[in-house]
Parts: C-alpha cells; sequence; structure tokens
C-alpha cells in the first residue's frame, strides 16, 4: 500500500518538477485572498491565475459559451462559481503554498501563471479539475496540459461538479 502511495504521488511530482526545470520559478507565499476560483492573492507576490484550468464567472458572460455547449446551464455555472470560490477560501485562504511558474510567467493583465501547491503537496489546479469545478483552459499549451485533460475526463466519468 505504501508502495501504491509513493507510485502515485511521484506521477504527479516528476511532470511537474519538469515543468519547474524548463521554467526555473518556483515561489513560496502566503494565500491573503480568494478572488475567485482560478485567481488568488498570494503575498508577497500579488495576484496569481492558476495556469491551465478555467473556473465559471460570478456573472453571466460570453465566456459561458464553452460550458453551455457542453450543457451547461448559466445558473449551473453560477453554482459551481460560488462552490470553487468557497473549496479555495476553505482549503487554501492563510495557507502557506508553493507556486511553480510556467512559460510564459505573467498573462496579458500581469498577473503570475503558476501551479499552486498546497502544504500537503497537491497541485489546486488539478484538485479543482478533479472535483469537477473548473475545467482545462484550452486556448494555450502549459506543460501539465495532458494530466489536466485526464483529471477533467475523469471528474466527468464520475459525474462530479460541472459535470453532475
Amino acid at each position: 500500500m505504501r508502495f501504491l502511495s509513493l507510485l502515485l504521488c511521484l506521477s504527479f511530482i516528476l511532470p511537474l518538477s519538469a515543468c519547474a526545470e524548463e521554467s526555473g520559478s518556483v515561489l513560496q507565499g502566503t494565500v491573503t485572498w480568494i478572488y475567485d476560483g482560478d485567481t488568488l492573492k498570494v503575498d508577497p507576490h500579488g495576484k496569481v491565475r492558476l495556469i491551465g484550468i478555467d473556473t465559471p464567472e460570478r456573472e453571466n458572460s460570453k465566456r459561458d459559451s464553452y460550458l453551455i455547449k457542453k450543457g451547461i446551464s448559466a445558473a449551473r455555472q453560477r453554482e459551481i462559481y460560488q462552490q470553487a470560490k468557497t473549496f479555495n477560501i476553505e482549503q487554501v485562504k492563510g495557507q502557506q503554498v508553493t507556486l511553480t511558474l510556467d512559460d510564459p510567467e505573467r498573462d496579458r493583465y500581469g498577473r503570475l501563471l503558476a501551479y499552486l501547491h498546497l502544504p500537503d503537496g497537491r497541485m489546486l489546479n488539478r484538485v479543482l479539475l478533479e472535483h469537477g469545478l473548473a475545467v482545462v483552459y484550452r486556448r494555450f499549451s502549459f506543460c501539465m496540459k495532458e494530466d489536466f485533460l485526464t483529471a477533467e475526463a475523469e471528474a466527468m466519468k464520475n459525474k462530479r461538479g460541472l459535470w453532475e
């Protein structure tokens, strides 16, 4: 059982260490604010956008169209918005976290693009996908894209969150 746990842990860490080697940037900080499901404030680094995922917005927007095409109503998206934000508040607010940056390191709004690692080693970006609280952001390439697509497919198969 311990061997299986170690193997599972390594399957998440090894691809990420390759990401860290490519970008070379690993930062530490404390989560002080949760804006929504995919954007947080991490002191002393400022606003951080969780790379590779997208969570529903607080209000109806043109970004709803992707999920509407998948059969998820705007009303359901607003529910998931709140669930994702609440999940982040409960899981990470006030916590010391590790950020691993990808390439590029910032988005067009100046936010850091990062994989956020919780104190227990789990990656928040992936956890949100596993719970069906986020979808993979397909528009850009990023280091963990294949792994994230697998996590999203698993959430869909198991009817979690958005996919219920």
